[in-house]
């Protein structure tokens, strides 16, 4: 059995893997081990054809407090992990260099894993911010507890949202600007009423609501399953959803090279926890 650092991988029931998001203390913040690991554990699941759909989870109390963006352990993308992406040039100066971090890193790597072959559920407590949210959206059902909460408070810091840019579908062209605008939180409910949650359910009860979910999938053919996914993602590449993607992202680092010049690092610093408050800090 592999071994990782900040997840833990569970076969809960026949045909149905658990990744679990195990860095409690730091609400399951994303930090780049953890960023490697998930990418090992889908794999993994991916290509054991026991496993029939994928559920991801965040140990309590949270789902994701989002990226890490605090300066610690292994933080070379490119470097201290082998890369899944095709960009390169991790260690060039300046913009080159952060552009092909976070094409590797938030982008490339969430497009990955929404196009895994499997049925994917995200099993969402707590709070859902940021980088939260990509993990959220890369999955094909959402299931909520009934005190979940979403936010994507990126601009405040300067930037025009969270790299996997697909709130307009998530949301509505409406509610992603009001939510986006003012960085307020959104509720499980009004998640649920957007069409952007599948279910939402008490908290005491979601962890077996989701896994008697993913059973009734699993129950399902294997072919059918990844071809019917294909299908339905290939239809919102078609909507333009990619395209849309891969624009906002150049946006975003329009916005990190204006942050540069004005604040001398990449975010504004107004936007961030006082703990990253410094230069070395990176969305």
């Amino acid at each position: 059995m592999a071994e990782y650092e900040t997840i833990i991988y569970q076969q809960p029931a026949p045909n149905v893997a658990r990744i679990v998001m195990n860095r409690p203390d730091a609400r399951n913040a994303q930090n780049l081990q953890m960023t490697y690991d998930l990418n090992a554990a889908f794999d993994r699941a991916v290509q054991d054809d026991v496993i029939k759909v994928i559920v991801l989870a965040g140990a309590d109390p949270h789902f994701s407090a989002g990226h890490d963006l605090r300066a610690s352990g292994k933080t070379r993308a490119g470097v201290d992990f082998p890369p899944v992406s095709w960009w390169g040039g991790f260690n060039e100066p300046n913009a080159h260099g952060r552009f092909a971090r976070e094409q590797e890193i938030y982008l490339q790597i969430t497009r990955r894993w929404r196009n895994l072959a499997k049925p994917t559920i995200a099993e969402v407590q707590g709070r859902c911010i940021a980088g939260g949210l990509m993990l959220a959206w890369a999955c094909d059902l959402i299931v909520a507890s009934d005190d979940a909460e979403f936010c994507d408070p990126v601009v405040t810091m300067g930037a025009c949202g969270v790299e996997w840019f697909v709130h307009p579908f998530e949301l509505g062209p409406r509610k992603a600007k009001e939510f986006l605008f003012t960085a307020d939180r959104w509720t499980a409910q009004e998640a649920h009423r957007l069409g952007m949650v599948n279910h939402v359910v008490p908290r005491k009860e979601l962890q077996g609501f989701v896994l008697d979910l993913a059973s009734r999938i699993a129950s399902k053919p294997s072919f059918a399953l990844k071809l019917t996914k294909e299908a339905v993602n290939r239809a919102m590449d078609v909507s333009g959803q990619q395209a849309t993607i891969e624009h906002a992202f150049a946006l975003h680092q329009l916005c990190h090279a204006h942050n540069l010049q004005e604040f001398g690092m990449v975010v504004d610093p107004a936007g961030l926890h006082p703990s990253v408050r410094k230069p070395a800090a990176a969305e």
